[in-house]
């Protein structure tokens, strides 16, 4: 019976297929590895960078532009507290180049007075607003005033003086030639005979230091917006 048992092992032992068994485990194997390679995610060979989440995003842009616009604010504070001023105009005295109402830029960056600028002057002794007047003369220039011609004399030279109203005729104090002091400037409204200036005793010469700026802008009306 032993023998009958032990020659059936060898023959089932001799009908075993090795190579078919190696090669079906091989098979499994493959595709053990195909299935996890296909479950993986697939590499990105663009060289792009990974998709960012969109509140991300939108978080990154809300912030660069809020650091923009409060770097925009801190520079404006800056210039308008350091360099230029806005200031608005009140009363007839300049026009017909300025009215009431209208709104101008100065600045006092580098100024150095002269015939022809329009400047805003403060000075509390005659008056808390700003006031706003054209320079006519400069220190140590003479200015005297033919009110009965209504022309104004520049170091003995009548001015041209196309911006003005009309003739000056209003002497108010005015009182004889004059010789601006150091360190002053006569100044007068371009609306010559509705204009307190340098003529009158309250104001006079006005002292350099007394100067806001000069305008170098007018911002209203929008319809006249432009450097002046």
């Amino acid at each position: 019976m032993d023998k009958e048992q032990h020659s059936g092992g060898a023959e089932n032992s001799a009908d075993f297929d090795y190579e078919r068994f190696a090669r079906e485990e091989q098979e499994h194997e493959m595709q053990a590895a195909q299935t996890a390679a296909s479950s993986a995610p697939a590499p990105d060979l663009s060289g792009k960078a990974p998709a960012m989440d969109p509140k991300h995003t939108a978080a990154a842009e809300a912030y660069d532009w809020i650091q923009c616009l409060v770097s925009a604010l801190l520079a404006c504070v800056l210039v308008f507290a350091f360099f230029v001023r806005i200031i608005g105009i009140k009363g007839p005295s300049m026009q017909p180049t300025f009215h009431n109402g209208d709104s101008v830029i100065i600045s006092n960056l580098f100024f150095e007075p002269q015939y022809g600028d329009v400047v805003v002057l403060r000075e509390l002794t005659f008056q808390k607003e700003p006031i706003i007047k054209r320079v006519i003369a400069t220190e140590g220039q003479t200015v005297d005033i033919d009110f009965d011609d209504g022309v104004v004399y520049v170091d003995g030279k009548a001015l041209d003086e196309p911006y003005i109203a009309e003739a000056t005729h209003n002497r108010i104090d005015f009182d004889g030639k004059i010789t601006v002091p150091e360190n002053c400037v006569f100044v007068m409204g371009d609306n010559r005979n509705d204009s307190t200036d340098s003529r009158s005793s309250m104001i006079g010469c006005v002292d350099r230091r007394c100067i806001m700026g000069k305008v170098l802008i007018r911002i209203l009306p929008f319809s006249q917006f432009g450097k002046f």
